[in-house]
């Protein structure tokens, strides 16, 4: 672990300057930027004197981040198989996300969940096909290409109008599928 540029990063985080980071941990400037380029090496209970400056301590300094995965693969999908569509979980575990992303695949004259109104967003692009997205008491036409973006106050949901099964990607925020 680079102690000094984690330490460093923290005083930006924080927003603090060499010198107001030396005044309240009462270390010199001169000091803390020898630390910082690891040309020292602080005692520990001189690092438990820089951490409680920056607000931390030894046990969340030293804590290893945990490395979340960013690039997934088909071999990640899980598909959820349902008569009138079937739901390709593209991101495992998204519910746990700011926002969930799916893949529906929505069959030939059929009709997606629908959802109630929530507080919340929800995005689409069309892959494959022509939709009809029913918003409260409004229907909207969107052919393969176009998008569709929606505040979630209203009851609302998919419709295939196309002879073909429809492909949409389809993202809410916070996750609801």
């Amino acid at each position: 672990m680079d102690i000094g540029a984690k330490i460093k990063a923290l005083r930006i985080q924080n927003d603090l300057t060499l010198e107001e980071l030396a005044s309240r941990s009462e270390l010199t400037k001169g000091f803390l930027s020898q630390v910082e380029r690891n040309l020292t090496s602080p005692s520990v209970s001189t690092l438990e004197d820089i951490l409680e400056a920056l607000g931390t301590d030894l046990a969340s300094f030293f804590k290893e981040s945990k490395q979340t995965k960013v690039v997934f693969s088909k071999q990640d999908h899980f598909i959820d198989e349902h008569e009138e569509y079937c739901i390709h979980w593209i991101v495992p575990n998204a519910q746990k996300n700011e926002m969930e992303p799916i893949l529906l695949e929505l069959h030939a004259d059929k009709t997606s969940m629908v959802f109630d109104p929530h507080d919340g967003e929800e995005f689409g692009y069309v892959l494959e096909g022509r939709i009809l997205l029913v918003n409260g008491e409004k229907e909207y036409p969107v052919k393969k290409g176009e998008t569709f973006y929606i505040h979630g106050k209203y009851r609302h949901y998919l419709r295939n109008v196309g002879k073909h099964d429809a492909k949409v990607l389809w993202i809410t925020t916070p996750p609801l599928f």
